[in-house]
C-alpha cells in the first residue's frame, strides 16, 4: 500500500472511531455519572497508551519526565482531558447526543478568535464572514430550527457544549506551542495529569468510587481506548504518512455527519432536520475559513 493511501486508510479508521463517540457517551451516561465515566475512561486510556509507548522503541519513558515536560503537561492536562471532558460529558447528560456532539465541533471557530490574544494574529475580513456562517448554524441547532423565536430549550447544556469547544481550542494552542515533544509523549503525560485532576475532583466533591457495573466497564473501555488513546495514535500516524497534512486533516469533518448515523442507529434519537442544516452551516463556515486562509498563504508565498 502506498504511503498516501495508507494515510487515508488510517485517517478514516480514526474518524470512524471518533464518529461513534457521541453514541458511546450518551449510552454510557445511562449507567454512570459523567464525572465517574471520565475517571474510568482515563484509567483505561492511560493503560492503553502505556502499552503503546512500551512497544515504541523511539520513545523513552524516563526522558518524558523532565521538569519542562511535567510543567507543560500539568497545564495541558488540566484543559484536556480534565476540563474538556468534564464539561463535555455534563453537556451530553443534559442535551441530545446530536446537539452536544455537533456544538462541540465548533472549536475551530473558537480557535480563530483565540488566535488573536494567544498567537498575536489578526482576524481578516473573510474570517468574520466564515464565523458568521458557523454562528448561524449554532443558532439553528440551539433553537431547534426556530431562530426567529430565539428560545433555547436547554441553555445551560448549550453553554457547556460550546464551553467544551473553548477548552479544546485552548488546548490546541498550547499543543502548537509545544512542538519539540513527540505527540504520543504529550498525550500520555497529559492524560496522566488529567487522571490526577479527575481523582482530586472526585475526592473534593465527595464522590464514592465503586466498582462499576459491566455496562459502564464496556463503555469506559471503548471510550478510553478509542477516544482518549488509540485513535489519536492512529491519526498521528496518518498525518506522518501523508504527503500533505491538509489532505488528511480535512477528512475529520466527515466525522459529525457519520456520527448522526450512529446516533440514530444506536441511541435511537430522531435526527432533526434543524440539526443537519445547522451542521452544514457550521462545517461550511470552518471550510470557508480554511480555504480562504490557504489561498492567502499561497499568495503571500508566491
Amino acid at each position: 500500500m502506498k504511503k498516501q493511501k495508507k494515510a487515508y486508510f488510517l485517517a478514516l479508521v480514526a474518524i470512524l472511531f471518533w464518529s461513534t463517540m457521541s453514541s458511546a457517551f450518551k449510552i454510557s451516561l445511562r449507567f454512570i455519572s459523567f464525572d465517574l465515566l471520565i475517571f474510568w475512561s482515563a484509567i483505561i486510556g492511560l493503560l492503553a497508551l502505556t502499552l503503546i509507548l512500551a512497544f515504541n522503541k523511539e520513545i523513552s519513558f524516563k526522558q518524558q519526565f523532565t521538569k519542562r515536560n511535567i510543567l507543560r503537561s500539568a497545564v495541558m492536562g488540566f484543559f484536556n482531558p480534565f476540563l474538556y471532558y468534564l464539561v463535555l460529558l455534563k453537556a451530553y447528560s443534559l442535551l441530545e447526543a446530536q446537539v452536544a456532539g455537533i456544538l462541540n465541533y465548533t472549536w475551530p471557530i473558537v480557535l480563530v478568535l483565540l488566535s488573536v490574544p494567544f498567537l498575536k494574529q489578526k482576524i481578516p475580513f473573510y474570517s468574520f464572514f466564515a464565523l458568521f456562517i458557523s454562528f448561524v448554524g449554532i443558532i439553528i441547532i440551539g433553537t431547534d430550527g426556530n431562530p426567529y423565536a430565539m428560545q433555547i430549550t436547554e441553555p445551560f447544556g448549550i453553554f457547556l457544549a460550546l464551553l467544551s469547544a473553548f477548552f479544546w481550542a485552548i488546548y490546541w494552542i498550547l499543543n502548537l506551542k509545544d512542538e519539540k515533544r513527540k505527540s504520543e509523549e504529550k498525550i500520555f503525560l497529559n492524560l496522566l495529569f488529567g487522571l490526577v485532576y479527575i481523582a482530586v475532583y472526585l475526592l473534593v466533591k465527595g464522590v464514592e468510587i465503586e466498582m462499576p457495573n459491566w455496562q459502564t466497564i464496556v463503555g469506559a473501555i471503548y471510550i478510553g481506548m478509542f477516544e482518549l488513546s488509540i485513535s489519536f495514535v492512529i491519526w498521528l500516524n496518518a498525518l506522518k504518512l501523508s504527503s500533505n497534512t491538509a489532505k488528511v486533516s480535512n477528512l475529520v469533518y466527515l466525522s459529525p455527519f457519520v456520527a448522526l448515523f450512529w446516533i440514530r442507529l444506536t441511541v435511537g434519537e430522531e435526527i432533526h432536520f434543524s440539526t443537519v442544516i445547522g451542521l452544514i452551516f457550521i462545517v461550511s463556515g470552518i471550510l470557508v475559513q480554511q480555504l480562504l486562509s490557504g489561498r492567502k498563504k499561497d499568495l503571500e508565498e508566491s
